[in-house]
């Protein structure tokens, strides 16, 4: 049943959550590296989810086809995601890395106006062009031929997140519930990083308490509870866009947590390419769609 205001406060819960992840990643990434911080994040989630699925009795995959198009969300939704984010994030700040994320709206509107008839206006293409613009700015803003290969770490993992979008939206189409699709994705996603990384719990104990504290958060609050509002944010949606353009509103969340947290102050490439994408995005929510 699909309700607007319903979808609307999903959506804006999951943002709160997900905006802590950038500033916490910088803080746990100095003490583990990117590769076992994404396992312990995923298999924390992954025990969490499965408690919660065996209490509401969630069902096997119907058939083997939908089996891997689960494990396929887990792999661009979480594993392959955490990898990709987790590594950039260390080279960049928690507002520069939530930027370059915020592009995930405009690729998800254009993958999905290919496969699911979501028609975009020209003012739509113009922002998604403008959008990407602002990309090359946060990547070349120090020097032309010197590029942030922090911003292309994180812009694959916003490629791999609007992947998981749009597999999240045919599942389900298909039937399957947001718990559901977070369990066996997040499955899915732990079995490739511990493959990965079977040194991630070693690593692991050897850090500081703090440090697991906020691990475990990461997995638990950050990753399964959020990514299941955002499940729940696309069960009400209309079109999948109504719910990946609130990820604009992630870099000005981050931004402020940075600051508090970390006492990181946006450079003038940020502030550039910032005001850009997110312009872009904002004029792409409103004005994006074919009437």
């Amino acid at each position: 049943m699909r309700n607007s205001r319903v979808m609307h406060l999903y959506a804006i819960g999951t943002i709160l959550l997900w905006a802590t992840a950038f500033p916490i990643t910088r803080i746990v990434g100095k003490a583990m590296d990117p590769i076992p911080l994404g396992t312990i994040r995923c298999t924390a989630a992954a025990v969490f989810l499965i408690i919660v699925g065996m209490i509401n009795r969630i069902r096997l995959p119907k058939t083997f086809k939908d089996g891997c198009l689960l494990a396929l969300a887990g792999a661009c939704g979480f594993g392959f995601y955490m990898i990709f984010f987790n590594t950039g994030i260390m080279t960049l700040t928690s507002a520069t890395s939530s930027i370059v994320i915020a592009t995930t709206p405009v690729m998800t509107a254009l993958a999905a106006s290919r496969i699911y008839g979501e028609k975009l206006s020209g003012i739509g293409y113009a922002a998604i062009a403008c959008a990407f613009l602002g990309v090359g700015v946060l990547l070349l803003w120090d020097g032309t031929l010197s590029i942030n290969v922090g911003v292309l770490w994180t812009l694959v993992a916003a490629v791999l997140f609007c992947c998981y979008n749009l597999l999240n939206r045919k599942l389900q189409a298909d039937g399957y519930s947001s718990v559901e699709i977070m369990t066996y994705a997040m499955i899915s996603a732990s079995i490739i990083l511990i493959i990965a990384a079977p040194h991630a719990f070693s690593d692991f104990a050897g850090i500081g308490n703090v440090d697991k504290a906020l691990a475990i958060y990461m997995g638990i609050v950050v990753s399964a509870v959020a990514y299941f509002l955002w499940a729940k944010a696309f069960e009400h949606a209309r079109h999948t866009s109504d719910v990946t353009n609130y990820m604009f509103l992630t870099p000005l969340v981050t931004t402020v947590l940075g600051f508090v947290m970390l006492r990181e102050i946006p450079d003038w490439g940020t502030v550039v390419g910032g005001i850009m994408i997110i312009s872009s995005v904002v004029v792409f929510n409103l004005k994006g769609k074919a009437s």
